[in-house]
């Protein structure tokens, strides 16, 4: 029998991208039923309806992340309708590459609520039904951006920065409920998002600063997230794990170094 047969997950932008491999491993490997949350109504009801016709269980909940009365009316009817959450995907996030001189205050206020406080919201309010079962597993999609700053990335890093430490700050509380709340921080991922911040030639910049020299696929994080939402995980929590191909291991890296002039090797006595 999969594992979660008998468990409610709930992914939030989960209609497209990582979200929605994320929610296609969990329902039809994993045997999930699981809760496509997402602002985009059509896009998540394909989402659902592939799911179900391929065998799985889903349906559609539609919210604006950035409403907190919307995130709150969400949960509600997930509860009401299908069940508290045992797994909780929170994937959905905002991003833009701006100066920081230029950075608008009312995208960092909407960054925010999207990328921190509607995570926030959502963990605390299921972690109630998970406490009462004594088991519960949460996952919270980060980036490399919120362990390393970047150029453009004030809102972006920042926030995911801050979506680490909630985490931890959860986790640490959670734990003796023997619930899990750990975070993956991917690296350059093929998603219509990273597609949009990367851009024309900054593309192969990036691919260049990847030790595996190339983009992430979305099958990658579905990877990991699906082992930290696993009974495979349970003495794992407050971690973040990244899935970014080497680029935080790299440190200083530099291409074809030692195919250049041979480099001197000191003498020692």
């Amino acid at each position: 029998m999969p594992q979660h047969s008998s468990r409610i997950a709930l992914i939030t932008g989960a209609a497209s991208g990582i979200g929605r491999s994320v929610a296609e491993r969990l329902a039809l490997q994993d045997g999930a039923m699981v809760c496509i949350v997402d602002r985009e109504a059509d896009a998540a009801r394909e989402a659902a309806h592939s799911i179900e016709a391929a065998g799985g269980r889903a349906q559609t909940f539609v919210a604006d992340l950035a409403d907190s009365a919307a995130v709150q009316r969400m949960l509600n009817r997930i509860d009401a309708e299908i069940g508290m959450p045992d797994i909780v995907i929170n994937n959905a996030g905002i991003a833009a590459t701006i100066p920081v001189l230029d950075y608008p205050l009312s995208h960092w206020q909407l960054t925010m609520a999207v990328n921190v406080t509607a995570p926030m919201l959502i963990i605390q309010h299921v972690l109630r039904g998970m406490k009462a079962r004594g088991w519960g597993r949460v996952v919270n999609v980060a980036s490399i951006s919120g362990v390393r700053a970047g150029t453009g990335r004030l809102g972006y890093g920042t926030s995911k920065a801050a979506l680490l430490a909630l985490t931890r700050q959860f986790a640490v509380e959670a734990a003796e409920w023997g619930v899990t709340v750990n975070a993956v921080a991917p690296g350059p991922i093929e998603t219509p998002m990273v597609k949009q911040m990367h851009g024309g030639s900054s593309t192969d910049i990036y691919r260049d600063m990847m030790p595996m020299r190339r983009y992430g696929a979305v099958a990658d994080i579905a990877h990991a997230i699906a082992f930290l939402a696993s009974e495979n995980s349970g003495f794992i929590t407050g971690e973040t794990l990244a899935v970014d191909g080497g680029f935080l291991a790299s440190g200083l890296l530099v291409r074809d170094l030692f195919a250049a002039t041979p480099l001197a090797v000191a003498a020692h006595s």
